[in-house]
């Protein structure tokens, strides 16, 4: 999968996609790096611990989160991915849902769009993706959980989302889905999920994993967001074996080194 000047090699090799958040009220690290100088520097420290990808976020999407502006959110991100640009060789996604502010950041230098509603929370994103070209990862949400068979519906609901971008027009290898962990669902299914993330396969598509420090984790383990790590990499390692090849993480290192060993093994 090519996303900006990089190709990525799925079939064995997995990737480590740097959360950078430039909001207030993010769960785990909201306000420590809207100052621009220091989402660099933290750009440069993820980076050298091993992050293939930067993810810069100016919207939070913590449940309770609050809704902001286009205006906004363009302000708080399209500096950030332009300064970014112009300091690292290195893809920058947006994690939008908005097709104005993903256009906006399309022409700020974002390499790739990560929609955590699957396209189906505006009615022009699809479009916006398909005329610019640029990678899109598209995640599983729904408004409700009123779930019949849970895994069977959430299936159903990503080959939705498949088909808005095949009738929009958007190229399969320019895509990658999410499963969604730690939206509408409830721990049971957010377990559940991890447990059969096989079934991702079926699009043959690369899959991206969330689970950084979200709940699932907490609630497991009884632990606060700061505490989540080893949580966390644990579900990298289950994440690749199970097919996942993208990593979305706040803590690269620790999570870097475990992707390594885990390739390594399957190297053999």
């Amino acid at each position: 999968m090519i996303i900006g000047n990089k190709d990525f090699q799925t079939e064995q090799r997995g990737y480590i996609m740097g959360i950078l958040n430039v909001t207030p009220d993010s769960f785990s690290d909201g306000g420590k790096y809207r100052d621009l100088d220091k989402a660099l520097c933290h750009t440069r420290q993820m980076l050298a611990e091993g992050a293939d990808i930067i993810d810069v976020g100016g919207e939070s999407t913590r449940p309770g989160y609050t809704l902001i502006s286009d205006e906004e959110e363009i302000e708080r991100t399209a500096r950030v991915i332009e300064a970014i640009k112009k300091e690292f060789d290195v893809p920058v996604s947006l994690d939008t849902y908005k097709s104005g502010v993903a256009k906006a950041g399309i022409e700020a230098g974002a390499d790739l769009i990560n929609d955590i509603w699957g396209l189906k929370w505006d009615g022009t994103m699809a479009e916006v993706l398909a005329e610019s070209g640029v990678a899109a990862c598209l995640m599983h949400n729904r408004r409700d959980t009123d779930y019949g068979d849970f895994l069977v519906d959430v299936m159903a609901d990503l080959q939705e989302t498949m088909d808005l971008a095949a009738e929009a027009g958007i190229a399969k290898e320019k895509i990658m889905l999410d499963p969604g962990i730690g939206f509408a669902k409830d721990l049971n299914q957010n377990l559940k999920m991890m447990k059969h993330l096989e079934l991702m396969s079926r699009w043959d598509v690369p899959v991206l994993l969330g689970t950084s420090r979200k709940s699932m984790i907490g609630l497991t383990l009884d632990l606060p967001s700061d505490q989540r790590v080893e949580g966390t990499v644990a579900t990298t390692v289950c994440g690749y074996m199970k097919g996942c090849r993208f990593f979305r993480v706040h803590d690269v290192k620790e999570n870097k080194r475990a992707l390594d060993m885990i390739e390594a093994i399957y190297a053999v």
